[in-house]
């Protein structure tokens, strides 16, 4: 029998399940399609739980304050501990350039909202006791962003999806989107057949290969990133730090710790590996301890608990790819999220909604406009 939806999503990750959550609080009804046995078992089990509105893309500043918002107030509302934590970001500066970045970059995020401020080298000591100080310069700070769990959060979004009345179908795979005349009508799986007034591709790392089913040729390639978590000790750094500066193999270095005390870590490789797998190397240790010690001398005795590694399906540009395609009526897309899904994914589920229900405020409007496939993918972001 041919199941009959308002809306199909697919993939029940970082952006479906705000997504589902979204929708179903308005009222529709959605499906959900998921290849994985549960929700959270793609990249967002591999996130390491930072969010950011500490962007220099306005849209991304903008979604990722509404993010915050729900993230933050969500144990008050619902009830549910996600081990929200609102420790900030602190971007630190050990060179000219980087600063004169950084301090450029201020008019555009306050402009967006964002909550930040250039801060001396003494203020950043104070935030992350044992820094190195040798070339240190400043930084920024921006207090209203913080660390969830996304084990704990996409749980609880999929919890409260599904008393809204959200339905989702495991170990399926989509192998078809159906449409006719130029319009979504469903998609077939390994499983069933789904009839619907829109698919939205939330896939992922899979989202060019779903795009494919409608002939749209997505410009995402992921790409692979190692993250490790510590033993606990004690904490005494609250903040998400992230050093910008290159170093052997890696372009950047970003780490915090979590409320039990765990140190929680990621660098960005150099080069960029470009595959999707998601197995971890022998040569992240090396360079995790390198520019941790280096950083923070105190921790050359900390232990690694743990390694794994995640895919950050790109775009050129470093910002995700949302909403409506021309020529094919209900098809939209939420993809190209490089890495990024986790923090976006709550914002960006109300955005969606509001497309579906054809509530867009003039502010959706300009996000939308930024992120649209048919932009110019030139304008490279600063803090990608």
């Amino acid at each position: 029998m041919v199941k009959t939806y308002d809306v199909i999503i697919i993939g029940a990750g970082s952006i479906g399940v705000p997504t589902a959550l979204a929708l179903a609080q308005k009222s529709v009804k959605v499906g959900i399609i998921e290849e994985n046995s549960s929700v959270g078992q793609g990249q967002n089990k591999r996130a390491i739980g930072g969010v950011r509105a500490t962007h220099t893309a306005p849209a991304k500043i903008r979604l990722c304050n509404k993010s915050i918002e729900i993230f933050s107030t969500w144990e008050e509302k619902y009830g549910d501990d996600i081990e929200w934590f609102s420790g900030g970001y602190v971007f630190v500066a050990y060179t000219e350039d980087h600063e004169k970045m950084m301090k450029s970059n201020l008019k555009i995020q306050k402009e967006a909202g964002l909550n930040i401020d250039w801060v001396s080298k003494e203020r950043i000591v104070e935030l992350i006791p044992g820094i190195d100080e040798e070339g240190l310069r400043g930084g920024t700070f921006s207090p209203e962003d913080g660390n969830s769990s996304p084990l704990l959060s996409i749980n609880a979004f999929y919890r409260k999806s599904k008393e809204f009345g959200a339905e989702y179908f495991f170990n399926e795979s989509v192998t078809n989107i159906i449409s006719n005349n130029n319009k979504v009508k469903g998609v077939i799986t390994t499983k069933d057949r789904y009839e619907a007034d829109y698919v939205i591709n939330a896939a992922g790392a899979e989202a060019k290969e779903i795009g494919a089913m409608v002939g749209i040729d997505l410009p995402v390639t992921p790409d692979s990133h190692e993250s490790g978590i510590s033993e606990p000790v004690k904490k005494f750094i609250e903040p998400l730090v992230v050093d910008l500066r290159p170093g052997r193999g890696t372009l950047n270095f970003y780490f915090y710790q979590n409320c039990e005390g765990k140190f929680i870590f990621c660098l960005t490789p150099d080069p960029l590996i470009l595959c999707k797998d998601t197995r971890e190397t022998s040569a992240f240790l090396p360079q995790l301890a390198e520019r941790l010690v280096n950083l923070i001398p105190r921790t050359k005795h900390l232990k690694i608990r743990r390694t794994w590694r995640g895919l950050y399906p790109m775009t050129p540009d470093g910002s995700p790819i949302v909403g409506k395609v021309n020529n094919i009526e209900g098809y939209i897309n939420v993809v190209g999220l490089c890495g990024q899904g986790y923090m976006l994914g709550p914002g960006l589920g109300e955005l969606i909604a509001r497309i579906v229900t054809k509530d867009l405020s003039e502010n959706d409007n300009k996000i939308l406009e930024e992120f649209s496939l048919y932009r110019d993918f030139g304008r490279v972001e600063k803090l990608k």
